[in-house]
């Protein structure tokens, strides 16, 4: 065979060796009528990672609640202590009048009517009403706090490499990982 066919001969088989190589590496595509998923990168492979630790992270949570209690409130509502004072007077001085002589008699009338007054507002401001009614009062309260959980710090190994990460569950004793590989700059 000549030389000169011999090296594109030779460089077809390179060729299409190298293609069939590289095409053993990507996953076949899908058949026809699948539904597309989410896009995948090239460069991205899943494996299995040991899981070393798994600690829980914890948060405190303070849970307010509503706390009510029932209280009987007494409203007072005093009689009519002008009507009162008036009628006392009135006695006072009838009474009075009654009890002095000559010129005295004005005197212990004023004495009786000004006293007369001053007894018939206060019996009439003890002789009010009272009422009560019970009245609920509500207020937020914080009933202490309590440890929630809010995430794992999980160590993993991944071939000979320790790694650590804050999941929101935990692994158990293997992780899944994804590993994807970029070209360094």
């Amino acid at each position: 065979m000549p030389k000169f066919l011999f090296v594109p001969l030779v460089l077809a088989l390179v060729a299409v060796t190298g293609v069939q190589a590289q095409d053993a590496n990507y996953p076949p595509p899908p058949p026809p009528g699948a539904q597309p998923g989410p896009p995948q990168d090239d460069s991205a492979h899943f494996g299995w990672a040991d899981v070393l630790r798994v600690d829980p992270v914890y948060v405190q949570v303070t849970a307010p609640r509503q706390v009510c209690q029932n209280q009987t409130v007494v409203e007072q509502h005093p009689g009519n202590t002008t009507a009162g004072s008036i009628l006392g007077a009135v006695v006072g001085g009838v009474l009075g009048n009654t009890v002095g002589r000559g010129n005295g008699r004005v005197l212990t009338t004023a004495v009786g009517a000004v006293a007369g007054s001053a007894v018939g507002g206060q019996v009439a401001a003890n002789s009010g009403t009272q009422t009560a009614q019970t009245v609920t009062n509500c207020s937020m309260v914080n009933t202490g706090s309590q440890q929630q959980i809010a995430g794992y710090d999980v160590e993993y190994r991944y071939r000979g490499e320790i790694y650590e990460s804050r999941l929101n569950y935990d692994p158990g004793e293997r992780l899944r990982v994804r590993v994807s590989v970029t070209p360094a700059e």
